[in-house]
């Protein structure tokens, strides 16, 4: 392979953290990096329609993490609830790619506010800490 042919060292994601808005990151590529972010081994989940993974701690509902954000299905309604921080990269041939510009402001959107989580009924309800932007 060429210098010219080489993927770069970094990446562009996205990193939710559980209380905090999100947070543009550059991290090196590879698996610790993601590790290190999720605090344990990694899961990829893909969610959304969206060409986009979400790296999430593998044992994070188990290791008693924080909730952190929902997951919402077409009615929306909770229908999965990320626990501890994740991460959201770019999905390309067979590895993890940078986001674009245009998904980062999607996902940014979407996941803006941190979530306070209640039990009702047998149903898990989230409240947003925050107003979406605007």
């Amino acid at each position: 392979m060429s210098a010219t042919n080489k993927e770069p060292s970094t990446m562009n994601v996205l990193v939710i953290k559980a209380g905090f808005t999100p947070q543009r990151m550059c991290i090196q590529r590879g698996l610790e990096s993601l590790q290190d972010i999720v605090g344990g081994y990694i899961e990829a989940i893909y969610p959304f329609e969206e060409h986009v993974g979400l790296v999430v701690n593998a044992d994070g509902k188990l290791e008693g993490l924080e909730p952190n954000r929902a997951l919402y299905d077409d009615q929306g309604e909770v229908y999965d609830i990320i626990a501890g921080d994740f991460c959201i990269v770019g999905l390309g041939g067979e590895d993890f790619t940078s986001l674009s510009t245009e998904l980062m402001e999607i996902f940014e959107d979407r996941f803006y506010s941190p979530e306070l989580f209640l039990r009702v009924n047998d149903k898990f309800i989230a409240l947003p800490y925050l107003e979406r932007r605007k």
